[in-house]
């Protein structure tokens, strides 16, 4: 892109912080987004007028102190530096901002320099560089709501069938698609027998999307090393969170960040070496 590869790497992780300072707007506020959506089909079914409220969306309003309400200069928005210089702190009323804002922009840095510096910067590289902005987004938004919403997992499967197409990764168009089915159709069939037996759902149908959108970007070879990592994971971190009282309530975790960390290990990783991290 610049002539040089090491510029290329480092272009790529600037303007990973620039997008991963816009994908903590994306955690935070596309819940609520897909809330009110909600509370609106709701209240138009029953024949009433919408709910009231300012609207938001990924643009306004304005980003602002969740504690005092003072809205964030420029300045005060820069990725990572910004946070320095306040010292994790906001200027008006010295509340504590979250370290995890600068953690979600050095991950999103990082993982766009990788995705360059491994495939270059082509359009496999910048494939890869949106497929980590939305696992990253993803796992943080089932994190926190144990939503994965549509408007990110389906794009993010479609996405993994065209990057097959054009042949920009190395997983071929049939294998893609036959990912992308057999991630869809393992994890509902996974729910509906637990749901049989124990007449409780397991996980929900975000999963079975996020899945298959992985099966669509690895292919179907891929998705036994990725379940089993996701699994792995996933149950040491679940025991660890039961015995410090970490479990919300209900005590469950959501699975769809272990399935995103797993994807992500695929990415850098590749599939076949996930087997040998958990000892397979």
């Amino acid at each position: 892109m610049f002539g040089s590869p090491m510029i290329d790497v480092a272009m790529a992780g600037v303007l990973g912080l620039l997008v991963g300072s816009f994908l903590n707007v994306v955690i935070y506020r596309l819940p609520q987004m897909m809330e009110r959506q909600w509370a609106a089909e709701c209240a138009e079914l029953a024949g009433k007028p919408a709910p009231d409220g300012p609207v938001v969306n990924l643009v306004t309003p304005r980003s602002r102190c969740r504690q005092c309400g003072h809205l964030i200069r420029w300045y005060e928005n820069v990725p990572v530096l910004s946070y320095l210089a306040l010292r994790g702190k906001c200027s008006a009323c010295a509340a504590p901002i979250g370290l995890r804002y600068p953690l979600v922009e050095l991950a999103t840095s990082a993982l766009f320099a990788f995705s360059v510096w491994h495939w270059g910067a082509t359009p496999a590289g910048l494939a890869w560089c949106g497929f980590s902005a939305a696992i990253v987004a993803l796992a943080l938004i089932d994190w926190d709501t144990t939503l994965l919403p549509d408007d990110i997992t389906l794009p993010l499967l479609w996405a993994g069938l065209i990057v097959a197409a054009l042949r920009w990764n190395s997983t071929t168009l049939p294998q893609a698609l036959w990912g992308a089915v057999a991630g869809y159709v393992s994890l509902w069939l996974i729910y509906k027998g637990f749901k049989l037996l124990t007449g409780k759902e397991g996980m929900g149908y975000g999963d079975f999307k996020l899945f298959a959108a992985l099966g669509a970007w690895f292919g179907w070879q891929a998705l036994v090393p990725i379940i089993l990592m996701a699994s792995v994971i996933g149950a040491v971190v679940g025991i660890a969170m039961k015995f410090s009282t970490g479990l919300r309530e209900g005590g469950y975790v959501p699975f769809g960040p272990f399935l995103a960390g797993a994807g992500l290990t695929a990415m850098i990783f590749g599939p076949a070496s996930i087997l040998g991290v958990i000892g397979l």
